[in-house]
């Protein structure tokens, strides 16, 4: 199966894929003065500004899961990793063109190392989320569920996610010099279309539908639901699970269909 093989072939490069990620992280934060702050900084600005629009300017009686700044904080991070993991995979063999074509490396490996490495910047923005929980926590706004241990789940499956989406996205880019402009569109799109700013419960029943064939939906739901009760719907987080193998499998084969194209082009 070609799944297998390629996976062995990452497996066999760890060591290689290590590197490459090491000095991704190193060359993102080099001469940077707030280098990790950026990271946490950009999400945590707009859920303040979404939380003012909603709550002080519209004045939104439910918006979202309470409390609501909660409810933005862990959808806008999560949110962000998978959106930045869309942007960087995208371009991952063209930004490394010159290795891609000469390194004697199984070239999805270009696509793993992006979505690990902004998966490194997504962990290490969690003691933000950590320390809102236990501020909502100590004032009794919110408490926690044993649905906190699928957290791990939802970060695995949006990783899967991501290489899935970007072993599509990185062939065709390169391909298709219009698809960079799609992507971004596309995010746009996405970001509404999950619910991030608002709780899938609130929509309507037919929209429901249509958000449960939106793989994210249920993976946010999944990250979410230790903090919110009665957040998770499982008819949503079975189709995210369902979805990812999908498209984790349609991207290993796309990605090898096109490879020798994208050889000749780069």
């Amino acid at each position: 199966m070609i799944g297998v093989s390629q996976f062995n072939g990452l497996l066999a490069k760890r060591q290689v894929l290590r590197t490459l990620v090491e000095r991704d992280l190193r060359v993102r934060y080099a001469g940077s003065v707030l280098g990790y702050v950026w990271t946490v900084l950009d999400p945590l600005l707009m859920a303040l500004v979404y939380f003012i629009v909603f709550t002080l300017i519209f004045q939104a009686r439910q918006t979202g899961n309470q409390p609501y700044f909660l409810h933005l904080v862990t959808g806008l991070f999560l949110w962000q990793w998978f959106a930045s993991n869309m942007s960087e995979t995208s371009r991952a063999l063209l930004s490394e063109s010159r290795l891609v074509r000469s390194a004697n490396l199984p070239r999805e490996l270009w696509v793993v190392r992006v979505v690990l490495a902004k998966g490194i910047e997504f962990i290490l923005t969690l003691p933000v989320i950590i320390a809102f929980t236990a501020y909502y926590l100590i004032t009794g706004e919110t408490k926690l569920h044993w649905t906190l241990v699928m957290i791990p789940v939802a970060l695995v499956l949006t990783f899967l996610l991501s290489v899935g989406i970007g072993m599509i996205l990185a062939p065709i880019t390169v391909l298709v010099t219009d698809m960079a402009r799609v992507v971004r569109i596309a995010l746009r799109l996405g970001f509404y279309a999950t619910p991030v700013l608002y709780s899938a419960d609130m929509a309507p029943g037919t929209l429901q539908t249509v958000l449960a064939l939106n793989p994210m939906s249920g993976i946010l739901e999944l990250f979410r639901s230790g903090f919110f009760r009665g957040e998770m719907n499982l008819l949503s987080v079975a189709s995210a699970c369902v979805l990812t193998v999908i498209l984790l499998l349609i991207g290993a084969f796309v990605f090898k269909r096109l490879e020798p194209a994208v050889l000749k082009e780069i």
